[in-house]
């Protein structure tokens, strides 16, 4: 995950280790072992772009679903 300053993924760890926020990793990293790799760092979901909108707004009802939002 490229963000600007610092790594994604360290952000996910950071985000999972102080709360139980919902996390959706958004991105363009396909590969099996980057999937693994970013649930295993926090996230609850991982959806690889170019994806449909559809699709991301029933993920998105699925993570308030389980996170009772």
């Amino acid at each position: 995950l490229m963000l600007p300053g610092i790594d994604g993924l360290e952000v996910c760890r950071r985000l999972r280790s102080a709360s139980n926020i919902p996390i959706l990793i958004l991105t363009a990293r396909d590969t099996v072992p980057d999937r693994v790799t970013g649930l295993d760092a926090g996230a609850d979901d991982y959806l690889v772009k170019p994806f449909a909108f559809d699709e991301l707004l029933a993920r998105l009802r699925a993570l308030f679903r389980r996170h009772h939002m």
